[in-house]
């Protein structure tokens, strides 16, 4: 399958790229940085690489070089969006935010519908904080749209999404906290485990919902080549767990303390309301997953961790 690549240079696009070049498909990468950004050098043969930024108009114009990379799709995955919990939400950061995800996708399913035979899938990332955040409530995919500032953007951001032409299956995976020792989460805290200041952040209460980034990449290409994936699904683990669980299983996993909490008060200081997305949390689980006959190869945490240290050593 001949697919289009936004936002995948990233910390999911370093595994998503090789797996789906094992699958047998061929790729076309979009990026504002030129090529190599990111990637592992050992999956840069063979690919295609448009540089531009996708959320500006003027990069899909008729002509242009990734208006012609789409025209000859089959399908598309867009993960493209600044990250979410790493900056202060002042009012520019919000917008950046947005316009991040929602401009880029509305450029992209405008083109599409602008072909006469647009990509068969769209792939259109999404996040659990779709759902909002509850200390004890749990969501599936068939659960309402929260109420907070996140939740608005998710819903927003797969509002647009479904304006893609009727001919393209749509699937929306709204991704939970993905772990990967070389990025996100995992990768902030594995520097300050190793060195014994480890610990939960917050009251350690709330619920992280977590998949291993391997599993999300397997996820994506299913959702590519079985046409019976379609709609929203959670991408997690089957496993939510607290934030002390967590902690306390990535200190195990290391042979270090995690005893050293991050009082929320500091992080609020640091992230202002961003802090939410770490200190409140939302505990979510998948009901499609089963009946797509998917089921994740890390659906424990120890596991997850194991996988994702094992490369970088402890």
């Amino acid at each position: 399958m001949r697919l289009l690549l936004i936002g995948c240079t990233g910390l999911v696009g370093r595994a998503l790229v090789p797996m789906l070049q094992t699958a047998g498909h061929d790729l076309t990468i979009v990026s504002r940085r030129s090529a190599p950004a990111g990637l592992p050098t050992s999956c840069l043969a063979g690919l295609a690489w448009v540089q531009c930024n996708p959320a500006d108009s003027s990069s899909w114009a008729p002509s242009s070089p990734l208006q012609q990379a789409l025209a000859q799709t089959e399908g598309v995955v867009n993960l493209a969006g600044e990250p979410i919990a790493e900056k202060r939400w002042t009012s520019t950061h919000l917008q950046l935010l947005e316009d991040s995800r929602l401009q880029t996708t509305r450029q992209l399913v405008k083109a599409m519908a602008a072909l006469a035979q647009p990509p068969g899938v769209l792939i259109n990332a999404s996040a659990v904080g779709y759902y909002g955040t509850s200390a004890d409530q749990c969501f599936e995919e068939s659960s309402p749209c929260g109420n907070d500032v996140l939740a608005g953007l998710c819903q927003r951001w797969e509002a647009v999404a479904a304006e893609k032409p009727d001919a393209t299956r749509l699937v929306v995976l709204r991704i939970g906290i993905v772990l990967a020792a070389d990025g996100g989460a995992l990768g902030k805290m594995l520097p300050i485990f190793r060195i014994g200041f480890g610990g939960p952040i917050g009251s350690g209460r709330q619920w992280m919902s977590w998949i291993e980034r391997s599993d999300l990449c397997r996820m994506i290409l299913a959702a590519l080549e079985n046409d019976a994936w379609s709609g929203a699904v959670n991408a997690v683990a089957p496993t939510p767990v607290t934030m002390a669980t967590f902690s306390a299983g990535l200190g195990r996993c290391l042979g270090r303390p995690s005893l050293l909490p991050v009082p929320g008060p500091l992080l609020k200081l640091l992230l202002g309301d961003g802090a939410r997305v770490v200190l409140e949390g939302q505990r979510v689980q998948s009901a499609r997953q089963a009946a797509l006959d998917f089921s994740c190869r890390f659906s424990e945490l120890p596991a997850a961790f194991d996988a994702a240290t094992s490369s970088t050593g402890r």
